[in-house]
């Protein structure tokens, strides 16, 4: 049993102050949302999370900031109208993460769909596929822009014929009849903007609290029973209210405190990251989003020199961890071969693969492409947590995190007699706050902040972290050693990785790798990197020899159970997925 002398100084800070107005059961990034707001408002409030924070639903994102076009198509008009607001939203508040996407769809003909469309409106059944035309497009793309009109922040869509199509995109598939070209929003690091969402709550006062490897097992005297993973160590916390926003686990962890629900549906999508140039090229810088000829929606999308494919809308088994399957693969090869049918793609081009299960409503017979993403928030009580009241947040996604967040600190701050005193709507997010938005303006902050690192590397850490950079060059400059880049990555260097260990709770080497770069999202794990960075990792955590080698195995285990990537057993320069 650990004491609180040797425990991690976040779960020592729990223990000897074991209660708060609020605890957040889930780190995703609607529960660092929650976290973020509430911490703004002064709320003594703390969040737990039984993995690593933003491991979940929010890890296996599609990369997109959207509006939702297709929600039209199942009325959720309140949905699109507040995605496309807060898609317009992140563009300004989290500018060094969230971009504009350039988005084009194929269209192979006319008048497809029109009957099938007002069925799928009233009914939600997908019955039989039928892909949408141009009719049908265009008339979504004419109301979509209507949504978009107050924001004014990304172009309204243009329709092209096929010359024109093919002479800006020559690769597509010559059978198509036209293109529509619109704007949503991509974010290129999902991961790193809910590290910046979690830091904005923690810099709020130490009445903001949060933990990773942090598991609610139960209730017990009135409060939430929590184990650190990493320990074993149990304690419990108090609070006024109990949010519970564990996502797709959202039922699973009601159960575990003592009350058993049936709020959640949700289903799975998997998504391949491909090595493929002419891919890259042929894609010419925005995302490919199309209709298959199954229903399914699914994407090709450029993204840090590699191509995502995505994403599938499967029935989830929440007992069995979701992983790509051989299955998915194939669908994904025959639909990017439908696409784009001259460029050839191999299992061998997958550097990375991944998987996650959406937090959608349970949904009994309405398919799952039709299933609601919206969310609401359910009060209730819990016997084992007495007065307490529990609000569950059922569905959710990226786009909206503020908004929902927003209307669950209300929901939460209601519940505590207590009044919004600061917003969030237009306010900044970690290294958005400030960052250059013209050429011009970069230019003057990389000459501010570039001398110790030169302007080459002012540059790259500038868009890799946003304006929070000049916190990572500092530590840089004041490294104890002479930093060098990495022999196997170096994009990165050594008292880079350094700093991200020591002030962003990395417990795992896994974190390293998976969260806090993108190192193993792009393909870039090798061998001799994992011993590279598992070097500095134990340097930086005090960890033993062994440990440090069971980190490494440990590591490698999971990139080739969940990630479908097996590390070269040669010189450990190439990862390849498992055939």
């Amino acid at each position: 049993m650990t004491t609180k002398s040797n425990a991690r100084p976040e779960i020592q800070q729990l223990r000897e102050r074991p209660h708060a107005q609020v605890v957040i059961v889930g780190g995703g990034i609607n529960g660092l949302g929650t976290f973020r707001d509430l911490a703004l408002q002064g709320v003594d409030v703390v969040l737990v999370e039984r993995n690593d924070f933003v491991s979940g639903a929010s890890a296996a994102s599609s990369h997109m900031i959207h509006g939702g076009i297709r929600y039209l198509e199942n009325g959720e008009f309140r949905l699109v109208k507040e995605s496309v607001t807060e898609r317009n939203g992140l563009l300004k508040i989290a500018p060094h993460y969230v971009k504009p996407l350039q988005t084009t769809i194929p269209i192979y003909s006319t008048f497809s769909g029109i009957l099938a469309a007002p069925l799928r409106f009233l009914t939600h059944k997908q019955g039989k596929p039928k892909e949408r035309g141009a009719f049908l497009i265009k008339t979504g793309l004419t109301i979509y822009d209507t949504f978009s009109r107050e924001g004014g922040t990304v172009p309204r869509h243009s329709f092209h014929g096929r010359r024109k199509s093919l002479e800006t995109l020559p690769k597509l598939n010559p059978g198509l009849k036209y293109t529509a070209t619109y704007f949503d929003a991509s974010v290129h690091d999902p991961e790193r903007l809910a590290l910046d969402v979690l830091a904005d709550g923690l810099a709020a006062g130490p009445h903001a609290r949060a933990a990773n490897y942090l598991e609610a097992v139960g209730a017990q005297d009135g409060g939430v029973l929590v184990r650190d993973r990493e320990t074993g160590d149990e304690f419990t916390v108090t609070a006024d209210v109990v949010v519970n926003a564990s996502g797709p686990w959202t039922d699973l962890t009601n159960a575990a405190l003592g009350r058993a629900t049936e709020f959640m549906g949700g289903t799975k999508g998997s998504h391949i990251v491909l090595d493929n140039p002419e891919l890259l090229e042929a894609c010419d810088g925005r995302e490919i989003f199309f209709e298959n000829n199954d229903g399914r929606i699914v994407l090709i999308y450029p993204l840090k020199g590699k191509v995502m494919v995505g994403t599938t809308d499967l029935e989830a088994d929440m007992s069995v961890p979701a992983v790509c399957t051989e299955d998915e693969i194939d669908y994904f090869i025959e639909l990017v071969a439908h696409v784009f049918p001259t460029i050839p793609v191999t299992r061998e081009q997958i550097v990375y693969s991944f998987s996650g299960v959406r937090p959608l409503p349970h949904h009994d017979d309405t398919a799952p492409g039709f299933v609601s993403r919206d969310y609401r928030i359910v009060p209730g009580t819990i016997a084992g947590l007495g007065d307490t009241t529990v609000l569950s947040l059922v569905g959710g996604k990226w786009t909206t995190f503020r908004a929902l967040s927003e209307h669950l600190a209300n929901e939460t701050l209601e519940a505590l007699g207590m009044t919004r005193t600061v917003a969030t709507l237009g306010l900044p997010i970690g290294g958005g706050a400030g960052f250059p938005t013209t050429p011009q303006a970069e230019r003057d902050w990389v000459a501010r902040y570039g001398a110790d690192v030169g302007a080459a590397r002012a540059s790259v850490l500038l868009h890799r972290y946003g304006t929070k950079a000049a916190f990572v060059i500092d530590a840089i400059a004041g490294w104890d050693g002479e930093d060098a880049p990495l022999a196997a990555a170096p994009d990165y260097s050594r008292a880079e990785i350094d700093h991200l260990v020591r002030t962003e709770r990395v417990a795992h080497l896994s974190d390293v790798f998976l969260r806090r770069t993108s190192l193993a999202f792009t393909g870039s794990v090798s061998i001799p990197l994992v011993h590279e960075i598992g070097e500095i990792v134990a340097n930086a955590l005090g960890w033993s020899p062994n440990r440090r080698a069971e980190e490494e195995d440990a590591f490698q285990a999971e990139l080739a159970a969940a990630h479908r990537v097996n590390l070269a057993s040669g010189d450990g320069s190439e990862a390849a997925a498992l055939r």
